[in-house]
């Protein structure tokens, strides 16, 4: 894909459930489309939670947020140029808060494994290939 193509895939939120597998549920919950500001209901691994635009810069930088009582997930999606169409970085940091946050070092653990089944499917979505940093 072209940079442009890969970020306005990536960038509206909804497109997460057809590749990453523990999300059942993605809807714009306030907004008209993928833009600064816009919020998603996401359902992950059974768990609702509302994601909010923190920054949209297309087609290169969009950063999302979700917060509740037990976590956090702060996602940066970065989409560059490249020889082949476009390189695309998705670095999620998933922070247990709470009393949950004694389990964060076990937690990262597995979300590293849920992390690699979401790359791969984005990779297909993507029609790309991983690059691991």
């Amino acid at each position: 894909m072209s940079p442009e193509e890969a970020f306005a895939y990536m960038a509206d939120f909804r497109n997460v459930a057809d590749w990453d597998p523990g999300v059942s549920l993605s809807e714009i919950r306030d907004g008209d489309g993928p833009g600064l500001g816009t919020t998603y209901k996401v359902v992950a691994n059974n768990m609702a939670l509302i994601y909010k635009t923190l920054d949209f810069d297309a087609p290169n930088r969009m950063v999302i947020e979700a917060e509740n009582d037990r976590l956090r997930s702060y996602d940066i999606i970065e989409v560059a140029e490249h020889p082949e169409g476009s390189a695309v970085t998705y670095d999620a940091t998933v922070e247990l808060r709470g009393l949950f946050a004694i389990f964060n070092p076990l937690f990262g653990l597995v979300f590293n494994r849920i992390g690699d089944k979401a790359a791969a499917g984005m990779v297909e979505a993507l029609d790309g290939a991983l690059i691991a940093k």
